[in-house]
């Protein structure tokens, strides 16, 4: 397994992963529900930086890596995936929303791990719809992680808003990306 400053970024949005949770369990007293908010907004954009940085980083110091080609994408899902429950748990986020966000991550890796093994992964290459779906998924979830009222701004609806346009660009993704992969999928199942 090689190691490089872009996996030990992958690796530290792993860890970050039960910080986020463990934020909302420590003990009543230790801190108000805005300080909660706010250590869990800033740990998840530091998050989602460091899954830009490590990419940046990866290319421009010419370190890619198989691993790391894994790794990236499964400290991503995690991440939010975790994040997504964690604001159903607190009523921020429609249930539905994150069932249909996280079933397609985990239906989208299974078949890029499929394709993958059958030797046709670039036709489930990453797109600019699921690259779309990203942005809205990482715009949402902090605003619903802050929860607070920016002056006039409305964080809470603005964030819910934005969920709901990240589902919408999730299930159109997985469309495309089903039938980018349907000519293997039907050729392999005759």
């Amino acid at each position: 397994m090689p190691f490089n400053l872009p996996i030990l970024l992958t690796w530290l949005r792993i860890v970050a992963i039960p910080l986020l949770i463990a934020v909302y369990y420590l003990p009543i007293n230790t801190m108000t529900d805005h300080e909660r908010d706010v250590a869990t907004t800033a740990l998840f954009i530091a998050a989602a930086v460091t899954d830009w940085a490590d990419g940046f980083l990866a290319r421009m110091w010419n370190q890619t890596s198989a691993f790391g080609a894994f790794l990236d994408p499964v400290a991503d899902k995690l991440m939010v995936a975790a994040a997504l429950v964690m604001l159903v748990h607190l009523n921020r986020a429609d249930v539905a929303l994150a069932v249909i966000i996280i079933g397609r991550e985990i239906a989208i890796s299974a078949l890029r791990e499929w394709m993958a093994k059958i030797g046709a992964a670039k036709s489930v290459a990453v797109s600019l719809i699921g690259k779309l779906k990203t942005i809205a998924q990482m715009t949402a979830i902090p605003m619903l992680l802050w929860h607070t009222p920016i002056g006039p701004l409305d964080i809470h609806l603005l964030g819910t808003w934005a969920l709901l346009i990240a589902a919408v660009l999730t299930l159109w993704s997985m469309v495309y990306y089903l039938r980018m992969a349907w000519p293997e999928i039907s050729a392999r199942s005759r």
